[in-house]
């Protein structure tokens, strides 16, 4: 348990220290993310950013459990 939380929380430490090149990348803006604007309302739904996201973890995890 004590391994796992100290792998949680160096990954927090990394992406917080690589924020500034993170944010600069298309994520949420992928063609197959659903957005709808309308005047007082807007609906934001990034199916392709979230299936990209879950291939990255996925194979993250395969290759720690190896």
């Amino acid at each position: 348990m004590s391994r796992t939380l100290i792998v949680i929380g160096l990954c927090i430490v990394l992406i917080g220290l690589f924020w500034p090149w993170l944010s600069k990348l298309p994520l949420g803006q992928l063609p197959g993310d659903i957005v709808i604007r309308r005047e007082n309302f807007s609906f934001y739904f990034p199916v392709t950013t979230m299936v990209l996201l879950s291939l990255l973890i996925s194979g993250l995890l395969w290759l720690f459990n190896r």
